[in-house]
């Protein structure tokens, strides 16, 4: 899978997390970690950082969720940051 796809993965499941419950969005969004470990593929530092920061951005909205704070703000964040690192994987 190309690191443009799987970014689009996890945006897929940032969308649906909006839909879902609380804590199956959490659990929806546990194994997205999957996605970030490192590729072995060769890319740009910018791409990389771009994964990166998307990972953190879904960690904060996980971590809401789970604690039952409101996340409204924080969605937004983490889909703005998968957006950029799939535009980057282009």
């Amino acid at each position: 899978m190309s690191e443009a796809e799987i970014a689009e993965q996890v945006l897929c499941c940032l969308e649906q997390a909006a839909e879902a419950e609380p804590q199956a969005a959490v659990g929806a969004l546990k194994h997205l970690i999957v996605y970030f470990h490192g590729s072995r593929q060769a890319h740009s530092c910018a791409v990389d950082e771009a994964r990166s920061s998307t990972f953190m951005a879904i960690c904060e909205y996980a971590k809401a969720l789970n604690r039952g704070q409101p996340a409204d703000r924080l969605r937004p964040m983490a889909i703005e940051a998968a957006e950029k690192w799939r535009a980057l994987a282009q």
